[in-house]
């Protein structure tokens, strides 16, 4: 397993790192098991956040007494500097440590600079004065956000969505971090459940040595296989690199990353679901797809209103409704057996 040098922060890890949104979803007694499966077998870097419910406290538990063997990364989306004290400590509380590696602004949809009127760089910068904060990162899901942040020349990581489904735009991106020397964690690295070959998605990730994927991991049997890549990393070529090729012609052009940030919907359509049902269908199939509630939930895609505040919030500015209309009549094909799948 070949590492990555998070630019300038000296950070050196594995090209393999664990991203603790899933483990939520376990329980105190199962995540934790997971987590030092996960730093024995190898993994050093975990990206956490605030805002995954009790992910912050599962770690903590996990690796208390070795702290010094892994580095934390977790993410606060306080907008003011008062929301963002209280964070830092309660992260901090629930990690049972002094410091975190990595402070990142969660989710950013402006670049908080010195000055801005704001007081959110100000906090950092004090907060690694005092060594709570090793170093400052930031996450977008926007990219014109994501390429201000790199050129500001103020965040030493960016975290950002990349895969093999990325365009010319974000290898770009990624490209400009090595120039600026700017850590490159990548999120997302699945594209939201649309990949399901993780050998593609792994050896891919090999092709760039400034980007640190973050695997979202949930249940054991995830983990070992992202595990099986440290002694055995496969290579980008070959029939792996035919593969990924032919899946990025079968997914050009619009398609819904399932993000969210579309969301809330005054109708309550679930979006980020909804406006993808169709590749889910026939890349992930299973028969809950069809079942009655997502049949119900489908339907709340006739109440759409056309109001457009989805497509005014989607990072990569797709015609949302109208994927939500595609993919409701592809649905009901799908359903009277028109189509199969």
């Amino acid at each position: 397993m070949r590492t990555v040098t998070l630019g300038t922060t000296g950070i050196t890890t594995p090209q393999n790192a664990f991203g603790a949104l899933p483990i939520q979803r376990r329980s105190v007694e199962d995540a934790i098991p997971i987590l030092r499966k996960a730093r024995d077998g190898g993994m050093t870097f975990f990206d956490t956040a605030r805002g995954y419910s009790d992910s912050e406290k599962k770690l903590g538990l996990a690796f208390e007494g070795v702290r010094d063997s892994i580095y934390l990364a977790t993410k606060t989306m306080a907008k003011t500097p008062e929301q963002f004290k209280e964070q830092l400590e309660t992260s901090l509380g629930l990690l049972r440590t002094d410091h975190v590696d990595i402070y990142q602004f969660h989710c950013a949809d402006q670049v908080y600079r010195p000055g801005d009127g704001t007081g959110m760089y100000e906090c950092m910068l004090e907060a690694k004065e005092a060594g709570k904060v090793r170093h400052i990162g930031i996450t977008a899901h926007k990219i014109g956000v994501a390429f201000e942040a790199v050129e500001s020349g103020l965040y030493e990581t960016l975290q950002f969505p990349f895969s093999y489904l990325a365009g010319p735009r974000e290898i770009e991106l990624v490209r400009l971090c090595r120039e600026r020397q700017v850590g490159f964690i990548c999120m997302k690295g699945l594209a939201g459940g649309l990949i399901t070959n993780s050998t593609a998605a792994m050896a891919f990730m090999t092709q760039f040595d400034n980007v640190l994927p973050i695997w979202g991991i949930q249940h054991e049997h995830e983990l070992d296989e992202w595990l099986s890549f440290m002694d055995e990393t496969p290579s980008y070529s070959g029939d792996i690199k035919a593969f990924v090729e032919r899946e990025q012609e079968e997914l050009s052009g619009d398609f819904c990353r399932g993000c969210g940030y579309c969301e809330p919907c005054p109708v309550r359509i679930t979006i980020h679901q909804c406006a993808r049902m169709s590749l889910m269908l026939r890349r992930a199939p299973s028969a809950s797809w069809l079942n009655d509630h997502w049949q119900a939930e489908m339907a709340k895609v006739e109440g759409c209103l056309h109001c457009g505040r989805c497509a005014s919030r989607c990072p990569y500015e797709l015609d949302t409704p109208g994927l939500l209309q595609k993919n409701l009549e592809d649905y009901r094909r799908v359903l009277a057996g028109e189509v199969s799948v």
